[in-house]
């Protein structure tokens, strides 16, 4: 059928239309009949139709990719029908499936495979396959003849986003009678002949008379035949997944295959006790409540459902069910009946720090948790009097009595329960968690945790007790990957002693089950794929031998369980072993001959005219696959993937009971008095069967994925919950049951909200509509489509008169809910951060219902409206830098307090809670360092006492009205915490994440409720961090509408926050002086910070080695570092122009970088031990200072002057600053002065003539910029909080003095906070504040006479020139002003109006702008951003050009273009960027927003040309992206991966993709096919590190193949493998396996095991980061043997080996780059980063190397390359000798 789906093809020439109008005879035209042009595979055969009267083709077989008819044949031209429409004449066989594969050319050459088949579960869509599911729902539909009816042009427009060319190929599979295919443009009514449309004239297009099915007379067409057109004509609604329009509409649907059950369109049903469905049995019960009316037409018919019915009866029915897929078999368990009441509570984490305890000591205690499984879904056991189960919920252990319905809990595991045991006295339980494979041991009764056991196993997947309890069996995987059988002994953990390993076995068998058998601890059985082993435990070692299985020897198995005989007496080894299958069968094990007594199987067989399937009793045939297996002494239970659990007696001679669940069964359990039957199903329900009674009870049901939301409601104590699993499921908050399940499979519910009043809930969907659901009808009572994105909040007044939504796209929506049925009121674009994610937290109200607040516009920004008019009241700005990620700090979550307080709590992304006033903005108090990382939830009680956080996994409860860190901490989540939420009552606390956990709240209510404390009562003292705060509040009240800075003012008392430690301080620093002591505001220090400075303390493990601690080498070097890819982005000077002369230079690092903007050449001026801060050039251009923060154990910082002609530094300055802030010259440049930050608060004059420092003087308060007057000798000025502060330099003599001024803002300005300042015309001062005004000041008098809003966000960069001023703000503004008019305002004063001035011109950057230089005129410059940019700006020309642009986060990879001109990077950031290599300039940039790309490759030299040259990249979320660089664009997207990826490459053909991931699976897909077609798990339980693969021949090293790869994972283990993709060979030739080291160099992740193949030698393999010792490793495929090994100083961390050259480039640990010569035997020690170099590579031409440290690329040049086969070098460029270690002997 040509080249596969998704290939790309030379268009087919489009064939002519006239030969295919009106419509074309496919079969006929193409000669079918022949079989030339067309080929026939399988049972294909001429059969006669009785119903048509006429030849048909019959196309059967038992696979349908073995049966089929394919036109045209392989190698043949494309068909090249160009007809809008095809016609399928076809009736389906009876009993079996089909399929219908369709090859259609685009307009753009791209080939998409559209398939059709009754196999299909559900749509999907990939970039070149789409499948559709094909479902007759009518009884007796599929034995109709069909008429199908493709639209071809709207179904690749629909579904595939492309313009439809034509069709190419087809193939019908078996199962299937065809008549005839016709391809036409016009579309056909098939029930109307010619002559009946002619007749009764109607305005239909009737079908040929060829094409008609025969109508005998006196029958109507539609009785015989079905129609089916596909789009359908009807309009869908935004959640309806594909399907097929037919008549008459219940005969078929291509969508869905429909449940067993109606489903309510968008409808919720009341059920009958707690949950939503419970198995269908076949009986029905009289007392069953009647469905409700189907939805109303505007909503989708399979949008959402709804399910009922609890307890219903069970009757003896035929066996019945169809069958699906799952690995999930269950554990039998014994028990006795649990307590009550709980006994295991939650401990909260008190701070030892905190002097008197506000909070109750716990304040919450875990009450209830919602939800079953987790981890796993086959662990349920009973206890020994069957009144209650035991079962895991995520990362807690459930106790639940069945009558009661009770919960106790066993807390204390720190991820999700992997597998339970419990012995048979009920005395002791036993439990492992996922990661890291650890095992508790419980006492059962007390609730206490006895013992932890550090298992041998890396992840434990089940656990068996003996019958005593006496041992403990459990089996796992190690960290390679292998099967661990492990035997504990546990009889004395009971009296207080130890728990002693017993026995530990390996095997390569594999284990899906382990039981110990029960009347005999030292057997035991195991079951797994192809294999059923018996265990014996005999002196201190575990044996096992086979069963023999005979032809079942390659079978699937699931579970097993031991006879339970009622006679005691008989010999353990006389008993029979019960096994089943995923093939259905059912073993009967014979234990004393080890061989199987009987075989039986489960069968499916169909009743004629039944719409169901049925099944049949045990035979022979395709199974049913079983999952779990439980035995009585009287019955045995099975539990299958079809949905079914059954009951059978012993002989199996038929049914006695059987319940439908409505997902596959994943295990079973017989209570020990064998009354009842426990289940659990895959779709997260726990139940029972009662025998007796005949009724099956569902106990637990629960969302199968993250929970994203919830809401309350107060009059009928509900909750509703939404999740990722497409369900928004209402609970009852004092049983905690289920009452409404509402599921959309085509769209995923965000978020959710109750009406206060009406029985009626909102949800949001991520399709951007918002529907109203009645609880009373059910009905849905509205559904707006307002929203193109997702919704990420909604929220309700409280007096219920008003509902507002926001979605992704940044749109606020107010809808009128005064009545039940909504209308929307207001519509706002642009105002709610398009970042945010869905949550409670992202849109709130407050108690009044006045005032609306939410994040936005940006994240950096909080909004406050007026709920009614949706007026805006208040912005507060937050974004200043975050001192700990030096990135800006933004909003996540806000939260309103209680109405009195008028209090507006918002999380910050730097971990601080702000607290402030809802209506002036002020900060009133701050909370930092609440958690690491930021918090996406609060909620704080309505009498403001108790405030939560959701903080990881972990729910934090704060004291609001105390100052201290009085903190408790709860844990119990296996997930992050996403919402948290008080009940109605405020009694109880919600939180949600892996699940919905309930709290009880055990603080007694405040003798007042609901009143947080009066002003009145801070004035007495009685809440101390108010009564600081409100003194320290002065000047005039702001107005509502005002922008407001979000931050404390100096001396507030915010800066005693509350901390949850005191190991993490908040970020607040209190300097002394030797005249005054003043508090720092937390952020006015911060924009200096080196952005790299900050992000280094998480980064780097070692501490960093500076370049002068690596001794230069003697003889040549044979690296010259080229060119730095980057800029720092920090400072308020980190870059300097000058035009004159064409001095260009920035920081980027420890560098300063000199750039030639012609040219592109670069010098590094390096020496800085830390990342440079900032820089100022003389006015004379001949000498630059730059400043850096102190390294190591330095105790100041370091300032450096160069001499600019000579690029030489003259001299080194011992600063008195801890660091700079700011540097300047004078007007004559015969002073420097340097303003410490916030540390210090020292400013110091140095002399230019001799560099001696002049003065040095401690400042008053914090001065954030400085600048010499141009036109005064020895007068700067500095600005601060509130103030302008003048100096007038004196000198008498030797002694030199500062005479100082300080001018207070107006308080009619509002200014609280100067942030920028210039000088302009004499003698005007501009200065800049955080709230983002320009202020004019007349320095000779000392006032500020002029004021004007110059932006919304603070001001950092000021700069003017003659009658024009450049503002540059945080909020990425560059503005440029006309101020000609200011010098004639000055003489108004105070009266003077900023009408005036005009803004010329503005840019929008990519960052918040930290720096600028511009020259005189002020119509070009440079500027520099935050986001590490830094920008040509052309204001003539209105133009903005990138100059130096680089990451913002770490680059994960570098790769080449086979030719060389190119490279790409990948980074955290999510961005793939391509460079040229010649100028490294900017060519191309790929954007995934929200993802980490962590790997890439580029297709390999066999796709030269450009039309072929792609890029793959593999990010965080599992997914692989191939870009075209042609065409720039993506061409494919595809998950072969659930977790991150880690390496990607291609094959050498290009044709295939590697991919690896952290889970050490490395799957094989083809991008063409747009499918993954092999998946190696060889190296799972450890992340991949290294793919790579190479075009060697096989036969070198032993094997058959095309490619030679290899495999690295962090387990120290290499494998090497020889393939041939095309025929789907891949067989292993080598590994290699070594210990990890014992101790690690530092703390964090081991170094990373590094693999390549030489490419000097062609069987010889290079490694690293193997075994214990620090060296490189040589490795031959051929001899098997290392042949020699070079010692390394320390850890490697990157490895790269010259193509052309025999030279490796070695990343160690630190900043050190080793450069090692294998012909000279000499290697070679490199500094140049300022970070751990953790990334090198060569280009293809050996030529440069790119090493990499965090998000900064160095580009070296090889000065020496030796070619192979050369022993002379060769001269490759001149240049400076880089700083090196001396050369060391290597010996290769």
């Amino acid at each position: 059928m040509g080249p596969g789906p998704g290939g790309s093809s030379p268009r087919a020439p489009r064939a002519p239309a006239a030969w295919q109008r009106p419509f074309l005879n496919v079969f006929r035209h193409f000669r079918v009949d022949e079989w030339r042009r067309a080929a026939k595979e399988g049972d294909v055969a001429v059969v006669t139709d009785k119903t048509l009267r006429g030849a048909v083709y019959r196309i059967r077989g038992a696979a349908a990719a073995r049966s089929y008819i394919q036109l045209p044949r392989a190698g043949a031209q494309p068909l090249g029908l160009t007809g809008r429409y095809l016609y399928v004449l076809f009736r389906p066989l009876p009993a079996s499936h089909f399929a219908i594969h369709l090859d259609v050319s685009t307009e753009d050459g791209q080939v998409v495979r559209v398939s059709l088949s009754s196999l299909f579960k559900e749509f999907r869509c990939t970039a070149s396959w789409l499948q559709f599911p094909f479902a007759f729902g009518a009884a007796g539909a599929g034995a109709r003849w069909t008429c199908l009816q493709l639209d071809l042009r709207d179904t690749l427009l629909l579904h595939g986003r492309r313009r439809y060319g034509h069709l190419r190929g087809v193939r019908l599979c078996a199962s299937l009678l065809v008549r005839n295919l016709y391809t036409s443009d016009l579309c056909f009514d098939p029930a109307v002949t010619v002559a009946e449309a002619r007749r009764a004239k109607l305005p239909v297009t009737p079908v040929p008379r060829e094409m008609a099915f025969p109508v005998p007379k006196g029958e109507s067409w539609h009785d015989r035949y079905l129609h089916i057109r596909f789009p359908s004509d009807r309009p869908a609604g935004p959640s309806e997944p594909p399907r097929i329009s037919c008549s008459p509409p219940e005969a078929a649907t291509l969508g869905p295959v429909p449940q067993p059950f109606p489903r309510l369109g968008g409808l919720g049903k009341p059920v009958q006790d707690s949950a939503s469905p419970s198995p269908v049995v076949q009986r029905p019960s009289p007392a069953a409540p009647r469905r409700a009316p189907s939805a109303p037409g505007r909503l989708p018919e399979h949008s959402s459902s709804c399910r009922c019915s609890e307890v219903s009866a069970v009757s003896s029915p035929e066996p019945s069910a169809s069958a699906e897929a799952a690995d999930l078999h269950a554990v039998p368990g014994d028990g006795r009946p649990c307590a009550a009441a709980s006994a295991a509570e939650p401990t909260a984490a008190q701070d030892a720090s905190s002097g008197e305890r506000s909070l109750p000591d716990p304040v919450l205690r875990l009450r209830g948790v919602v939800g079953f499984g987790g981890h796993s879904t086959r662990w349920a056991l009973w206890t020994r009097d069957g009144a209650a189960v035991v079962y895991p919920c995520h990362a807690v252990i459930v106790v639940l009595h069945v009558h009661t319905m009770e919960q106790r809990f066993f807390l204390g595991h720190t991820d999700k329960v992997s597998a339970l045991a419990l012995d048979k006295e009920d005395s002791l339980l036993a439990s492992a968690q996922v990661q890291p494979g650890a095992v508790r041991l419980w006492d059962f009764q007390a609730g206490g945790c006895l013992s932890l056991l550090q298992s041998p196993v890396h992840s434990t997947c089940s656990l068996s007790f003996s019958q005593s309890g006496a041992l403990l069996c459990g089996v796992g995987k190690d960290c390679h990957g292998r099967t661990v059988v492990v035997a504990w002994g546990t009889a004395q953990v009971s009296l207080g002693g130890d728990v002693v390993v017993l026995a530990k076995a390996h095997t390569d068998f594999d284990i899906q089950a382990f039981h110990v058998a029960p009347l005999d601890e030292a057997r035991m059985a195991s079951c797994g794929r192809g294999s059923v082993r018996l265990w014996r435990l005999r002196g201190g070692a575990l044996r096992s031998c086979p069963v023999d299985l005979g032809e079942h020897h390659s079978l699937d198995f699931t579970d097993l369980a031991f006879e339970q005989a009622q006679d005691s007496s008989r010999e353990p080894t006389a008993r029979t072993l019960y096994v089943c299958s995923r093939s259905g069968h059912l073993l009967e094990v014979d234990l004393q001959r080890l061989a199987v007594r009987r075989a039986r199987r489960l069968l499916p067989t169909h009743m004629p005219g039944g719409p169901r399937s049925r099944k049949q009793p045990f035979g022979s045939g395709p199974g049913i696959a079983l999952s779990s297996v439980s035995v009585s002494a009287a019955a045995c239970a099975v539990g299958s993937e079809d949905g079914y659990l059954r009951l059978w007696p012993r002989d199996f001679s038929s049914v006695l009971l059987e319940a439908e669940h409505e997902g596959p069964v994943s295990s079973v359990r017989v209570s020990p008095n064998g009354l009842r039957v426990l289940s659990t199903t895959s779709s997260g329900h726990l139940g029972f069967l009662d025998i007796p009674a005949q009724e099956y009870t569902v106990l637990v049901r629960s969302h199968v994925a993250s929970v994203r939301g919830l809401s309350t409601e107060r009059s009928r104590g509900q909750l509703a919950t939404v999740s990722v699993d497409h369900t928004v499921r209402i609970w009852d908050l004092a049983t905690l049951r289920q009452l409404y399940d509402f599921t959309s499979s085509g769209e995923a519910p965000c978020t959710v909200a109750f009406h206060p009043a009406w029985p009626t809930f909102f949800c949001g969907f991520c399709s951007g509509a918002v529907r109203a659901f009645s609880l009373e009808g059910p009905e849905v009572l509205m559904e707006h489509t307002h929203h193109r994105g997702a919704v990420t909040g909604l929220a309700v007044t409280p007096d219920g008169s008003l509902l507002f939504s926001a979605c992704a796209r940044g749109t606020l929506t107010q809808y009128s809910c005064a009545v039940p049925r909504c209308c929307v009121l207001r519509v706002a674009a642009n105002v709610v951060c398009p970042d945010a994610r869905p949550s409670p937290s992202t849109l709130v109200v407050s108690g009044d219902s006045h005032l609306l607040a939410f994040v936005g516009p940006s994240k950096h920004a909080v909004t406050v409206m007026d709920s009614a008019s949706l007026d805006e009241l208040l912005r507060v700005d937050i974004s200043a830098l975050d001192p700990a990620g030096s990135r800006l700090d933004s909003a996540v979550a806000v939260c309103f307090g209680p109405v009195p307080s008028g209090h507006l709590l918002v999380s910050t992304s730097s971990s601080k809670v702000i607290v402030l006033d809802a209506t002036s903005g002020r900060t009133l108090r701050k909370l930092c360092g609440v958690h690491p990382v930021a918090c996406p939830s609060l909620a704080l009680s309505e009498d403001a006492r108790f405030l939560l956080m959701a903080a990881g996994r972990a729910v934090k409860v704060w004291d609001y009205t105390q100052a201290g860190p009085d903190c408790q901490v709860y844990v119990g989540h296996s997930e992050p915490v996403q919402a948290v939420a008080f009940t109605p009552d405020q009694q109880q606390v919600l939180s949600i994440g892996d699940t919905v956990f309930l709290w009880d709240v055990l603080a007694a209510p405040p003798s007042s409720p609901g009143l947080l404390r009066t002003p009145a009562a801070r004035e007495a003292g009685m809440c101390p961090a108010l009564d600081d705060e409100s003194r320290h509040a002065e000047g005039p009240p702001k107005t509502p509408g005002s922008p407001v800075l979000a931050e404390e003012e100096a001396g507030g008392a915010g800066d005693g926050a509350v901390e949850a430690t005191k190991d993490s301080p908040c970020p607040h620093s209190q300097l002394t002086g030797a005249q005054s002591t003043w508090t720092a505001r937390p952020d006015s220090c911060t924009h200096s910070t080196p952005l790299c400075e900050a992000s280094r303390l998480a980064r780097v493990v070692h501490e960093p080695q500076s370049a002068e601690r690596l001794p230069p080498p003697a003889g040549s070097k044979q690296l010259h570092l080229k060119a730095v890819v980057g800029y720092s982005g920090n400072g308020q000077a980190s870059v300097v122009w000058r035009p004159d002369t064409g001095f260009f230079a920035y920081t980027c690092g420890r560098l300063v970088v000199v750039e030639d903007l012609h040219s592109g050449a670069q010098q590094h001026w390096r020496g800085h031990p830390e990342d440079v801060a900032t820089l100022a050039l003389s006015h004379d251009a001949q000498v630059l200072a730059s400043a850096s923060g102190r390294g190591g154990t330095a105790a100041a910082c370091q300032i450096r002057i160069w001499d600019v002609p000579a690029g030489l530094c003259q001299q080194l300055l011992s600063s008195p600053h801890s660091a700079v802030r700011a540097l300047a010259f004078s007007p004559d440049d015969r002073l420097l002065v340097t303003l410490g930050d916030c540390g210090d608060g020292a400013l110091a004059l140095w002399s230019t003539a001799t560099y001696e420092l002049l003065l040095s003087t401690r400042l008053l308060e914090p001065v954030h910029a400085v600048a010499f007057s141009p036109w005064g000798a020895g007068e700067l000025a500095g600005v601060g909080p509130g103030t302008v502060t003048s100096w007038l330099l004196r000198q008498h003599g030797t002694d030199v003095s500062l005479q100082a001024r300080r001018d207070p803002v107006p308080e009619e300005v509002g200014v609280e906070e100067l942030t920028s300042l210039c000088y302009g015309a004499v003698p005007l001062l501009y200065c800049g504040s955080s709230c983002g005004l320009v202020c004019v000041w007349d320095t000779h008098v000392g006032r500020c006479f002029l004021a004007w809003e110059a932006d919304d966000s603070e001001i950092g960069v000021l700069l003017c020139s003659g009658s024009r001023l450049l503002s540059g703000s945080h909020a990425k503004r560059l503005r440029l002003w006309a101020v000609g008019a200011v010098p004639e305002l000055r003489r108004k004063g105070s009266g003077a109006r900023s009408t005036s001035v005009f803004l010329e011109h503005e840019l929008t950057l990519d960052g918040a702008v930290v720096t600028a230089s511009f020259d005189d005129s002020m119509d070009m410059g440079v500027v520099g951003t935050t986001a590490g940019t830094l920008w040509y700006v052309g204001w003539a020309e209105g133009t903005s050009t990138r100059l130096v642009s680089g990451h913002r986060e770490k680059v994960n990879e570098v790769v080449f273009s086979p030719s060389g001109p190119h490279c790409a990077t990948c980074s955290e950031d999510g961005s793939v960027r391509v460079w040229s290599l010649a100028t490294m300039e900017l060519v191309i940039q790929f954007q995934v927003l929200n993802q980490s790309c962590l790997c890439l490759a580029w297709s390999p030299p066999s796709c030269a040309r450009a039309e072929q040259q792609r890029v793959v990249a593999g990010y965080g979320d599992g997914t692989l992206r191939v870009f075209r660089l042609a065409r720039t664009a993506l061409e494919l997207k595809m998950r072969p991966h659930w977790a991150a990826l880690t390496a990607v490459a291609f094959s050498t053909d290009g044709q295939t993709i590697l991919s690896g991931d952290e889970l050490g699976l490395v799957a094989v897909s083809r991008p063409h096919a747009g499918l993954t077609f092999r998946v190696l798990s060889d190296h799972q339980g450890a992340p991949i590190s290294v793919l790579q693969s190479t075009s060697r021949q096989c036969g070198d090293v032993g094997a058959e193949g095309t490619d030679l790869w290899l495999a690295a994972s962090g387990d120290q283990r290499v494998s090497v493998w020889a393939s041939d993709w095309l025929r789907d060979h891949c067989e292993p030739v080598d590994w290699l396996s070594f210990p990890a080291p014992a101790a690690l160099e530092a703390p964090g992740r081991p170094p990373p095991c590094l693999a390549a193949f030489c490419p000097w030698d062609r069987a010889l393999l290079v490694c690293v980061g193997l075994g214990s010792r620090k060296e490189v490793m040589l490795y031959s495929l051929r001899q098997k043997q290392v042949l020699d090994k070079i010692p390394l100083p320390c850890s490697a961390v990157s490895l790269s080996l010259s193509p052309a050259a025999q030279l490796m480039a070695i990343g160690l640990t630190g900043c050190a780059l080793r450069l090692v010569d294998c012909a000279s035997g000499t290697s070679q020690d490199f500094a140049g980063h300022d970070d751990s170099l953790h990334l090198c590579r060569f280009t293809p031409s050996s030529r440069m190397l790119f090493t990499v440290a965090y998000n900064r690329i160095l580009v070296w040049e090889v000065t020496e390359l030796r070619p192979r086969g050369q022993d002379r070098p060769l001269a490759c460029a001149e240049g400076p000798v880089p700083v090196g270690a001396p050369s060391v002997p290597c010996r290769v």
